[in-house]
């Protein structure tokens, strides 16, 4: 009869216990804390006239362009682009804002066919692409004309 508690206390001991492959296995390494991740640079170029060979990445072989084409092959590259005018002034507007310039009344440049005056232009209400950028925590800057 003493054999009976006996072998109910061993046997409950080997079922609750860890075995020894248990109580030696290395405990998981926890991974490293995730690195914040950056966002990426936005740069982007606007040249009048400027052809579709008119660079080393498109073909040009007799202007060396190694600094735009370093930028090409190590970025992201958008090939097809299309202007929402052939005219300076709505053009620029539109690269700006993101927005078709007919929509505040700007489809020409302005000048002798139309009235130059604080009027014309992009309104104030219009946010730019570089406000938007900013909100997002981007520095911007503009360079040139």
């Amino acid at each position: 009869m003493q054999l009976l508690p006996i072998l109910t206390a061993l046997a409950l001991t080997c079922v609750s216990a860890p075995t020894l492959a248990q109580r030696t296995a290395p405990r998981p390494v926890p991974p490293p804390p995730a690195r914040p991740v950056r966002p990426p640079n936005v740069v982007l170029l606007v040249a009048d006239d400027l052809g579709y060979r008119d660079l080393g990445v498109q073909g040009m072989r007799d202007i060396a362009t190694p600094n735009i084409d370093r930028l090409a092959r190590e970025g992201v590259r958008f090939t097809d682009g299309y202007m929402v005018s052939s005219l300076c002034s709505p053009s620029r507007a539109g690269i700006l804002t993101g927005r078709y310039p007919e929509r505040w009344g700007q489809e020409l440049n302005p000048g002798r066919t139309v009235p130059s005056d604080s009027a014309f232009g992009i309104p104030q209400s219009q946010p730019l692409l570089s406000e938007r950028l900013k909100s997002l925590g981007y520095a911007t800057g503009i360079f040139g004309k």
